[in-house]
This record gives structure tokens, C-alpha cells and sequence, in this order.
């Protein structure tokens, strides 16, 4: 049998592409496993449910337990939910497990009950990198294992509040004959824990390998089971690390957790504006801040742009933290109605410190530190600019514009670029001065020439 590594496709014989997803060179050879009389008990059974009027279905907010790490509660929309089930993925030593592993502590400092699940080290291991860390909680037990029906024992001997697995690739199920990673095997243990979790009431994060692309190894069908799909991300030579939601069923997927990797640990950052721009050279041409929305939070984050003459006869375009395509689309709206050459120009625009900004905001911030390294006329180190970029040149307004100004005002920004069209029905703070613009030219000449 060929299972589809993607949207978990059978097919009996070996296709180039899958008529599930229509994804080519995906489908994996699986050895069928013996039959079974069906999925292994639990225990326990739910009670049988009857179709019932939406109306009159209790409603009411979800019970939720504190993590002790108040980065991991904002991204998780106010703590853990008793019964829920997370994925959480990342690249190789961006520091999930550390991150679970102190969030672990936290919970068992505080009497709850933690199992801690490794099937990549062994206990000593694992206790070795919980000394460096200082998670050393009486309730935290660990366990490694990577049988299915030894961990759903240790569950139900333990009962936690929280069951950490680390990770799921690593987790095998004896009636299925397939070796552990497999789209069957991870299929089926994720559904198994997910059972465990609903039945229980027993909250349960999954650590998640990922591939080469960034995704989530395994059957696509592994996010769409999971309450909630946590990536962290960032740079290994970088000190910051980014936890990002990308799917919350009990909270918002916009909110951003900030975290310093030092020598005893991951360390949350309570004012990431103030880290990211720290080491800000003053005077240099190419150097903007932008104020960027991740969920509630304003950041204000540091945007550098360096345009050379090319050696090529296609010129570059590299981007990090921003989309490529959105460089290529201010580009050319700087070529096109301000007369820019940039055809002979290699660009280059990165966001320091390792952050990515997905929103359109931005775009006026590229567009002043792609002019201002390209005319090598430094931006006032004062200014923070945010606005979009249409294709006509104008400047469109942005969501949220009282918070990102009182966090430029918070970290002593003397003026703020804006689009015009955003400055109704608010008030600016005194002592700050506020440029509203409606087009790409009045932006630069106010940051460049003004």
C-alpha cells in the first residue's frame, strides 16, 4: 500500500502524483499491518451524545492553567486548556524542548502534575539538561519510551496535568508494521493521543520534527487534528527566538513570544523593541525603524537595506525577515514613479535580529531604506516609519495606529512617517511629532530630504 505523506492518499500501486492533494512524489511505500479488531481501549468511554440545539448548549469561557512563562501564555491565548492537544515544530536545536522542559518545571512548582515523555534521550540525559537549566521539580516525572501502549500506561499510572512528547516522529504503535516516523504510524498515535487528551482532560503537546521546507514532517493531516500549532523559530547564531501560533482553536494566531537563548535557558523578553534596537548604528545610510503589529504587541523593529551596483547581468534580490516579492514590488514601484534605476542594482533587505514581518505595514520602511542607501543619505535616527505601498505610489493606512505610536513614544522617537488616511479620529502624544504622507515621494522627501 502508498500513502500520500501529505493528505494521507491510499493507493495500491505507486503514483507520480497524488490524485488526493495533487502533490507530485509523495506517496510512500507502507507495509499493510495485520488486522485488528479495532482502536485499543482507554478505559474509559464517552458518554453518548444526542443532536442538541445550539441554543441551548452551555457556554463559557475555557478553564486555563498558567505555564509560569508568560511569553508561552500570550502566544497560547492565556495559558494551557485542560484537555487540549498541541503541535509544537521547530528546526533542530532552536530549543523546543528546553522551552517545554522549563515550562514542565514551572507547572510542577507549582503542584501540578507533569510527564515528561523523551524518545530521542534517555532519563539521564534528560535529567543532565534539566540540572543546566535549573528544572528540577519534585512532580515533574520523565519517562523514555517511544511504545504507544507503554506511554498510555505511564499516563494512566501518572494521570498529569500536562504530557509532553518529544517527540511524535519518535512514537510507535506495536499493531501497525511500519517503522516509527511513518505517515501511518504518526497518523495513528497522534489520533491515539488525541483521544487520551479529549477522554482524560489531560492537556498534551507534541514536539514535531520539521523537513528541509520548514514544514512539519509528516501527514498534513497531523495540523489539522492538533488544537493548536506552535513554530518556533529563528536563527541558530542569533540569541532571539520567535514562538509563533499558526493555529489556535482557543486564541488568536497573531500573538508572538520572544525568548533570548542563554546559558541556563531560554529567557523571555519583556520589551523585545528595546533588544532589537540596541545595537542600531547611528548615521548610517540603508538604516530605518519600522513599527511592526504581532497580535497586541507593537515592536518596533530595526529595517536595513544595502543597494550596490551589480556584477551580474541580473541584478540581485535577497531578502531576510521580509517577503521577497513585496522588495520586488516596491522596487519597482520606486523605479517606476520616482525615476529610481535600480536594473543595474543589486538589493539586499534585512530585518535585524532575526524577526519576521509578514504585514504590509512595512513596505513604506523598505521603500525609505532602499532610497536611502541608494542615494547614501542616512534616515534621521529619530524616525519611525509604517505605512503600505500601493502599486500607484500611494501610501494606504495601516490597523492600529495609536499603539504602534506610543511605543515609538515609549522608546524616545522624536517623529513618525505615517500614512495621512490613518490620522483620523485620534489624538497624537505631545512631545512627538507626527508626518502624515499619501504618497511614496512625500515619505522620502520627509525622511530624506526634510
Amino acid at each position: 500500500m502508498f500513502v500520500c505523506g501529505s493528505c494521507g492518499y491510499e493507493s495500491p500501486k505507486w503514483l507520480g502524483r497524488c490524485p488526493g492533494c495533487q502533490a507530485w512524489n509523495t506517496l510512500v511505500e507502507e507495509r499493510a499491518g495485520r488486522k485488528t479488531a479495532g482502536r485499543p481501549e482507554l478505559g474509559i468511554a464517552l458518554a453518548k451524545q444526542k443532536p442538541t440545539s445550539i441554543v441551548h448548549i452551555e457556554s463559557g469561557r475555557e478553564a486555563r492553567v498558567l505555564t509560569g512563562i508568560a511569553e508561552l501564555d500570550r502566544v497560547l491565548g492565556g495559558g494551557l486548556v485542560p484537555g487540549s492537544l498541541l503541535l509544537v515544530g521547530g528546526d533542530p536545536g532552536i530549543g523546543k524542548s528546553t522551552l517545554l522542559l522549563q515550562a514542565s518545571n514551572a507547572l510542577a512548582s507549582r503542584g501540578h502534575k507533569v510527564l515528561y515523555v523523551s524518545g530521542e534521550e534517555s532519563a539521564r540525559q534528560t535529567k543532565m539538561r534539566a540540572e543546566r537549566i535549573g528544572a528540577l521539580a519534585e512532580r515533574m516525572y520523565v519517562l523514555s519510551e517511544t511504545n504507544m501502549e507503554e506511554i498510555a500506561a505511564a499516563i494512566d499510572d501518572v494521570r498529569p496535568d500536562l504530557a509532553v512528547i518529544d517527540s511524535i516522529q519518535t512514537v510507535y504503535h506495536p499493531s501497525i508494521e511500519s517503522a516509527p516516523g511513518s505517515v501511518s504510524q504518526v497518523r495513528e498515535c497522534t489520533g491515539y493521543f488525541l483521544r487520551i487528551a479529549k477522554i482524560r482532560g489531560i492537556a498534551t503537546v507534541l514536539v514535531g520534527h520539521v523537513t528541509k521546507e520548514g514544514a512539519i514532517a509528516g501527514p498534513r493531516l497531523l495540523e489539522h487534528m492538533v488544537d493548536a500549532v506552535l513554530y518556533f523559530e529563528g536563527e541558530r547564531h542569533h540569541a532571539f527566538r520567535v514562538l509563533r501560533a499558526v493555529k489556535n482553536r482557543f486564541g488568536s494566531t497573531n500573538e508572538i513570544g520572544i525568548f533570548e537563548m542563554m546559558e541556563s535557558g531560554l529567557r523571555e523578553v519583556a520589551n523585545p523593541s528595546e533588544m532589537f534596537l540596541a545595537e542600531r548604528p547611528a548615521g548610517a545610510s540603508g538604516s530605518i525603524v519600522t513599527a511592526s503589529m504581532e497580535g497586541t504587541r507593537p515592536m518596533l523593529v530595526e529595517l536595513q537595506a544595502l543597494v550596490a551596483p551589480t556584477t551580474f547581468p541580473t541584478p540581485r534580490r535577497m531578502t531576510a525577515g521580509v517577503d521577497h516579492n513585496r522588495l520586488a514590488l516596491i522596487l519597482a514601484v520606486l523605479e517606476k514613479r520616482l525615476g529610481m534605476f535600480l536594473q543595474n542594482q543589486d538589493a539586499y533587505v534585512n530585518v535585524a535580529g532575526g524577526v519576521r514581518l509578514v504585514e504590509p505595514a512595512a513596505d513604506l520602511a523598505v521603500a525609505v531604506a532602499v532610497a536611502s542607501s541608494y542615494r547614501d543619505k542616512p534616515t534621521r535616527p529619530g524616525d519611525v516609519v509604517f505605512g503600505e505601498v500601493g502599486l500607484t505610489g500611494e501610501v494606504r493606512g495601516v490597523s492600529r495606529i495609536e499603539q504602534r505610536v506610543r511605543e515609538a513614544e515609549k522608546l524616545g522617537f522624536r517623529r513618525v512617517i505615517l500614512p495621512e488616511s490613518s490620522l483620523k479620529g485620534w489624538k497624537p502624544p505631545r512631545g512627538l511629532e507626527v508626518v502624515g504622507v499619501q504618497t511614496v515621494g512625500e515619505a522620502l522627501r520627509a525622511a530624506l530630504d526634510g
